[in-house]
């Protein structure tokens, strides 16, 4: 690893290929690195999701989270063509702007082997689906939707990172302790020793590096914005309940607002025929979903997320912490994600053992150990929680059956958000922040298209 760079990019998640990937398309005699505490996409291995073992063992980095990749390359590889949800790019550009970057994105993932089939709101189908979820209040959000598959999702990311690996600089398992001003740019001190500068820095730390990259910044002098935490749980059930809503919008964006409190709740990452998996971020053990595109792979059960969106005002300032302290009270009474029948937890019970042998939809996730979801989450998300269930069941019969699995807890953690520039600069000179960890964007598609923007950005300036 040399010294001095043109560019160094922090992180190699999904935003931080996308800045390398147009750097190196646009400039390719500048001097980049691009720098992850992870490891490359051929040794990113998660002992879960080998079937070494059951629950987290607590790598010291973790593998799904961290490497080329990001927490991207194990997720099903939803891409969603809209501004409506994904992030807050909208924020610093027009909409219009937003989506040919985001249609851009597409276009490289398509030239390194991504399906061209997309899933649409705009179908008659899709627009009565539409209409039968208004009549009970739920709204379905309108976006083109791509299914890469986890497979497949892996299989695109190696085939980028292959064209790049020759082109800029990779140093994995790198963790950056510090970022310091340095004259004429920036200087990263390196945990192990040592240390890089460059002229331009681009930060998208991904999920993993959220709350450390909140730290550097406030030590920079960097203001920060409260993003919201979004507090739920993973629901699983047979995936004939969604089927007549997933064959037609495969990813069913539905927002509810509720009546009890007026707190908005939504579904998330759906994942048909998926398997429910857990992840860890930062020692936290929490729950997520996978889809694959192969039928061989699939389940017979459809998973997503419910979650409740929470926005607080001063003096709080802490999302992220608040969000991992909700997670982490589920990992103090199971060791790791709980989970629960329906039916139990409005009727006051703790499932056991005996009562989850009982049920007739058979978990993904067996490492998950089944408790009582009332002791973990706060009293009005689950209250939230319950009653969108039963509107979902309006529209989906058999979503409130007693046997519908909750897992918890499901924490979607957004970093506090800088003040940023259309460009996504910082109000430090050509310091840009991209991606989930910069609290700019929140999945694939603008995550990508946020990595975009800034390496355009710092070209205008060669």
């Amino acid at each position: 690893m040399n010294a001095k760079y043109d560019v160094v990019i922090l992180g190699c998640g999904e935003a931080g290929i996308f800045a390398a990937y147009e750097l190196a398309h646009l400039h390719p005699e500048l001097k980049v690195l691009a720098l992850d505490q992870g490891a490359d996409i051929y040794h990113r291995s998660c002992p879960i999701v080998a079937g070494k073992v059951k629950e987290c063992v607590h790598c010291p980095v973790c593998h799904t989270m961290c490497g080329f990749g990001g927490a991207g390359a194990f997720s099903d590889g939803k891409f969603n063509f809209t501004t409506q949800f994904g992030g807050w790019l909208t924020d610093f550009m027009e909409p219009a702007h937003v989506m040919e970057l985001i249609d851009y994105v597409d276009s490289v993932n398509v030239a390194h082997g991504a399906t061209t089939q997309v899933f649409s709101t705009e179908s008659g189908a899709a627009r009565q689906l539409a209409r039968q979820a208004l009549a009970y209040d739920l709204h379905l959000l309108q976006a083109r939707c791509k299914h890469l598959g986890t497979e497949n999702n892996l299989r695109i990311l190696t085939n980028i990172y292959e064209g790049l690996a020759d082109k800029l600089e990779f140093s994995f398992h790198t963790e950056v302790a510090s970022i310091q001003r340095a004259d004429g740019g920036y200087r990263l001190i390196l945990a192990e020793g040592g240390e890089v500068s460059c002229k331009y820095l681009i930060a998208a730390p991904g999920r993993s590096g959220a709350e450390w990259f909140s730290n550097q910044c406030k030590d920079l002098g960097l203001e920060l914005l409260n993003n919201q935490v979004d507090v739920g749980v993973r629901v699983e059930l047979p995936a004939v309940v969604f089927e007549h809503i997933t064959d037609v919008v495969y990813e069913s964006k539905l927002v509810y607002r509720t009546k009890q409190y007026g707190d908005s709740v939504r579904t998330f990452c759906m994942n048909p025929y998926g398997h429910v998996v857990a992840e860890n971020v930062e020692g936290i053990n929490t729950v997520n979903g996978h889809s694959y595109a192969d039928p061989a792979l699939r389940s017979e059960n459809t998973n997503f997320a419910l979650l409740v969106s929470n926005r607080f005002t001063k003096p709080f300032n802490e999302p992220y912490r608040y969000g991992k302290h909700v997670a982490s009270l589920s990992n103090m009474l199971a060791g790791g994600v709980l989970v629960q029948r329906f039916g139990d937890l409005v009727g006051g019970r703790r499932t056991n053992e005996h009562r989850m042998g009982k049920s007739t939809v058979r978990p993904t996730l067996t490492a998950a150990v089944p408790g009582d979801l009332s002791l973990t989450l706060p009293k009005r998300q689950l209250d939230d929680l319950i009653e969108m269930i039963y509107q979902l069941d309006k529209i989906a019969p058999g979503t409130a059956n007693y046997d519908t699995l909750l897992y918890g807890a499901e924490v979607k953690f957004y970093s506090a958000r800088l003040q940023l520039s259309e460009e996504l600069e910082t109000a430090l000179p050509n310091f840009f922040a991209a991606g989930d960890g910069a609290g700019v964007t929140r999945g694939l598609a603008q995550a990508g298209a946020s990595g975009i923007q800034a390496a355009r950005a710092v070209c205008k300036r060669l």
